[in-house]
Formats: structure tokens, C-alpha cells, sequence
């Protein structure tokens, strides 16, 4: 789940108390699609929406049709590409969009519904649904959470489960940490910032995206009173040892999928000794830690850096492993560019 899918729940419920609202969720797709499985819209009727089902190429199509009522039962599946409603553009390369649409009446049991929901993602668990169409949702439970929203389709029969979206906690904050902070954002992440020391809180945090949750308190006291769930990406950017060691030596004792700490390779071969000899980790808790951080894209600028940083996070996310490709020369280096 993407956190703007939480922004569509919360959405939904300020409106199904008074209003009819429909809300969309992406079950399957073919070919290419720019919004994966579990992404949502809700709307209702004057054209009022939030959240996206395919980044712009199918919203005003399914907008309009709820406008004529073409989505009247409890619930459907609704096939946007070849094989049903044809967009009002085509889908990129010649995608397929299956999409669950739910129809919720004004009333106490649209708004528990979707309070359940809304409840669960925000408490960064996971909820299994079922439904039989054209029926209304007959189960929704606790379900262990997963990194990717779980759909099947067996007949009439529905499931998905919906996880909360993917969490990054940073220990404090450096340029580098300024920007991995608001390109997890803009990644749909939920992106925490601990930071303690007030020099840097005056410096930089007006620099954050509004949507950052900034914590003041030392990075380390902050995982080890939190802790996190299996979601969660957590990284330490400072170069200052006395932060990036300790938030490492919280970080390897949690489920976290993924950490990491900025660093040269010497700079990252003395940390990883230092936790072994001070810090009394295992070697399996140290394999845990990727130093240096991030993707090798011969990063020079925080842009850079973060970029190849989040690249490397959204790549474990998403189970991908990294091709194996010859060297690339710089573009300056290429003929005619030099």
C-alpha cells in the first residue's frame, strides 16, 4: 500500500456518512501499469475523488461513468484496456487494469467498514477482505502483513490483503538525509526523521517535506522504544559515529528490511569492526547492514547519493535482484558529448 492510499480511507470516511461513495482498488494488472495492485481511489458523485488507479490514464473515464450510474451493484470487477472499457487514453503499452469497485451506501455500516480499514494501516498492520460479488464485503480480519498487497480471484470470489504502506525511519539528518527524507515521501513511504540536536534541527528542517513525521530525539532511544514492523527501511546518514553506530546497533535487533549507514568502503569496514568489537554484534547481525549504502550510479551529489540510496530500498521492497550489465561509459565521455 502506498501511503496516499491512506489519504483515500480517510477520505472515505469524511464523506460516506452523508454521501454514496465508490471506492476503487486495482486487483490485477497485464503489461505495463504505472499504479500496482492495492492502489486506490474513492469518489463520489459531482466529480470529488482521491487517489489514483492508473496516474491519470482511466480516473476522468471512471469518474464520468459513475456520474451515469454504470457502477450500480455492491461490488464488481471492472476491466479497464483490451477486453472492456477502453480508456479515455490508451493505458501505456497496451496495459490491462482490473479494478474492484465497491459501491458503499451513506451510513454507520459504510463508515465502520472503512474505519476498520483506515484503523488497522494506521496501527501498521495488515487486513484481509473477502468478497463474493456482486455482494458487499462479507470478512475483513487481521492478516500478517506483507510488503505488497495480496490479491486473488477464484470466480466470484474476492481476497485482498491490504498492508500499511512501507515505513523509512532516518537517524538524523544530514543533506543526504534531507533528501532520501522527501523522495521516500514522493515514493509513497511513510518517512520518520529522528533527530536531536538542535543545531541542525534550526538548520535543516525547514527543508523537509510537510509530510516528514520529525521526531526530536536521539535516533537510537527512538528504535529501541518504537521498534518498527517488517516494512520498515532504516538508515543513518550522518558520518558521525556516536549517531550512525549506535542507531546500526538498535536497527540489526529489529525486523526491519532493510538498513543502512553512509560511508566510504574503509569508513564502512571500520564501522562494521567496530560494531563487531564494541557493540558485541554477530557477524550475521553486521551482514544485515548495507555500507556503503545504496546502488553504485557513481554518485557525487546528496541528490545523487540519495537517489541511489532509495533506488537500492525500493529494489529489496520489491524482491528485484540488480542485472548484471557491462560498464557504462559517461555520457561527457561518449562521442560528440566530450
Amino acid at each position: 500500500m502506498h501511503n496516499l492510499d491512506m489519504q483515500v480511507l480517510s477520505a472515505g470516511l469524511q464523506w460516506v456518512s452523508a454521501h454514496e461513495v465508490w471506492l476503487c482498488t486495482v486487483l490485477s494488472t497485464y503489461g505495463s501499469s504505472p499504479r500496482p495492485p492495492g492502489a486506490m481511489m474513492v469518489i463520489r458523485k459531482g466529480g470529488y475523488h482521491c487517489g489514483s488507479l492508473s496516474g491519470g490514464c482511466v480516473e476522468e473515464s471512471f469518474i464520468e461513468r459513475i456520474r451515469q450510474d454504470a457502477f450500480s451493484a455492491a461490488s464488481q470487477v471492472v476491466r479497464y484496456g483490451e477486453g472492456g472499457f477502453e480508456p479515455d487514453r490508451a493505458l501505456p503499452c497496451g496495459g490491462v487494469l482490473d479494478i474492484l469497485v465497491e459501491k458503499l451506501p451513506p451510513g454507520e455500516a459504510s463508515i465502520a467498514y472503512l474505519q476498520q480499514m483506515h484503523d488497522a494501516l494506521t496501527a501498521a498492520t495488515a487486513v484481509k477482505k473477502k468478497i463474493i460479488l456482486p455482494h458487499p464485503c462479507y470478512s475483513i480480519s487481521p492478516a500478517t502483513y506483507t510488503s505488497r498487497t495480496l490479491t486473488s480471484r477464484d470466480g466470484a470470489t474476492v481476497t485482498l490483503t491490504l498492508s500499511t504502506a512501507p515505513r523509512l525511519v532516518i537517524g538524523g539528518l544530514s543533506s543526504v538525509a534531507l533528501f532520501c527524507a522527501n523522495f521516500a515521501v514522493a515514493l509513497g513511504f511513510e518517512t520518520v526523521v529522528c533527530e536531536h540536536r538542535e543545531d541542525v534541527l534550526d538548520n535543516m528542517t525547514a527543508s523537509l517535506d510537510s509530510h516528514v513525521i520529525l521526531i526530536k530525539q536521539f535516533p537510537a532511544v527512538y528504535l529501541e522504544r518504537e521498534g518498527c514492523h517488517a516494512g520498515t527501511a532504516i538508515l543513518s546518514l550522518t558520518h558521525d559515529p556516536r549517531i550512525d553506530d549506535l542507531t546500526m546497533m538498535e536497527a540489526v535487533n529489529l525486523p526491519a528490511f532493510y538498513i543502512g549507514a553512509m560511508g566510504s568502503k574503509k569508513n564502512s569496514m571500520r564501522r562494521k569492526a567496530r560494531l563487531g568489537e564494541y557493540g558485541d554484534l554477530r557477524p550475521e547481525q553486521i551482514s544485515r547492514i548495507h555500507a556503503p549504502v545504496g546502488i553504485d550510479i557513481g554518485s557525487k551529489t546528496p541528490a545523487e547519493i540519495a537517489l541511489s540510496v532509495l533506488a537500492d530500498i525500493v529494489r529489496h521492497k520489491n524482491g528485484c535482484a540488480l542485472p548484471a550489465e557491462a560498464p557504462v561509459e559517461p555520457l561527457m565521455a561518449q562521442e560528440g558529448l566530450g
